[in-house]
């Protein structure tokens, strides 16, 4: 039959392992949404570049009907 010393020691040892998880928890939680944003901010990085590279290209590659016709000699 367990003692009454051993059961609160089975106790405070759940507990302390308890005290751990919700802490592990907490900081994969605070890590992950750092994670979130990191990813929401290279994704509109990415976006951004994207968007510019095109506007590039169709600058350098636009149609030649928009060109202004070339000098006469």
């Amino acid at each position: 039959m367990t003692g009454r010393g051993d059961l609160e020691a089975r106790i405070t040892e759940l507990e302390t392992r308890l005290a751990f998880q919700e802490s592990a928890l907490s900081e994969m939680s605070d890590a992950l949404a750092d994670a979130r944003r990191e990813s929401e901010r290279s994704a509109e990085l990415l976006r951004r570049v994207l968007l510019e590279l095109a506007q590039s290209r169709s600058g350098v590659t636009g149609d030649p009907a928009d060109e202004p016709p070339p000098p006469h000699y």
